[in-house]
């Protein structure tokens, strides 16, 4: 994230995702802060969290940071104490996301795996409390990020770009920061998502066991159960969210490890494979911050409603206005 890279396929690719990515994410905001999709307040309140923070990840990642860097090298942008800053930005926002997706994956798991919980955890306002502690603590601890960076060069006194410190590469404190940022991002979550995703599908498919064998003994009926169809819908949205999650950030999980328990990483500019894969990586991570919609869009009726709604209300007005 520290140097947007230079090429024809980044320019295009972050061209077209900002395009894209921002006015979806606003689009998700706008249907899902109405509250007319169908989905209980609990869930609506994670889904409008992930959207926010999606778009700020866009918005610091690929319209101040990528964009800039690409078509205007050298802008204001680039001053030294606004790129590290634009830097704590981005990692604030992503850290957000990701926490408020594992989050919304735990809300999911406590609903339907811990049914005396659930009523007590699955409340607005425990969501309003777990989405505002998030957010705080994703702020608070990425502030040292903002120090962890010095001038590539002066001119006139002004401070241009950034880069590590070499205090980074002595410090063993800045060096357990480092660790602890990219064990809490995104490689705890990672692998959290995926054992709250195994344990809700084993009792997913044992509560769906009992509940058939109960219907057919006490009614002999082997029709759709209503309960096990309510509880299906949700399961689809939980594991379309979480599992695009989990794919589009295993290339950058990967790239953690391979960097950390390789000697002598280093990248030798833009055609190096290894920065290729780290930027494929970092494409990937920033891809996922507009699937979300789709995802509502797919497995919500009631939100492609909504959709269409919102897509047809501007010509109902012209209509009206013309007649």
């Amino acid at each position: 994230m520290h140097s947007p890279p230079r090429g024809l396929v980044y320019a295009v690719y972050y061209t077209i995702l900002a395009a894209f990515a921002i006015p979806v994410n606003i689009v998700a905001i706008a249907i899902l802060s109405r509250g007319r999709c169908g989905l209980s307040k609990c869930i609506t309140r994670y889904l409008e969290s992930m959207a926010v923070t999606d778009l700020l990840v866009i918005v610091t990642a690929v319209l101040l940071n990528r964009i800039p860097g690409i078509y205007f090298p050298g802008s204001f942008l680039s001053i030294t104490p606004v790129c590290s800053l634009s830097i704590t930005l981005i990692y604030a926002a992503r850290d957000c996301s990701v926490w408020l997706t594992v989050s919304f994956t735990f809300d999911r798991y406590v609903a339907i795996c811990c049914q005396k919980l659930k009523t007590k955890y699955c409340t607005e306002s425990t969501a309003a409390l777990v989405i505002g502690t998030i957010c705080a603590f994703g702020c608070l601890i990425d502030i040292p990020w903002y120090f962890l960076h010095a001038p590539v060069y002066v001119i006139n006194n002004t401070p241009w770009y950034c880069k590590l410190k070499e205090i980074r590469y002595t410090s063993s404190m800045w060096a357990a920061f480092q660790w602890i940022d990219r064990l809490l991002t995104p490689c705890l979550p990672f692998f959290l998502i995926i054992f709250l995703n195994a344990l809700t599908v084993r009792h997913i498919l044992a509560a769906s066991r009992a509940r058939r064998r109960l219907r057919v003994q006490n009614t002999g009926e082997t029709r759709k159960d209503p309960e096990m169809e309510s509880r299906r819908k949700s399961i689809v949205l939980l594991f379309a969210i979480s599992g695009s999650f989990i794919l589009l950030w295993l290339a950058y999980v990967v790239q953690f490890f391979i960097e950390r328990f390789q000697v002598n990483y280093k990248t030798n500019g833009f055609s190096d494979p290894k920065f290729i894969f780290l930027e494929s990586a970092n494409m990937l991570q920033m891809f996922s911050c507009c699937t979300n919609t789709f995802i509502y869009a797919v497995t919500q009726r009631k939100f492609r409603e909504q959709v269409t709604v919102m897509v047809k209300y501007p010509w109902i007005r012209i209509n009206n206005l013309v007649k």
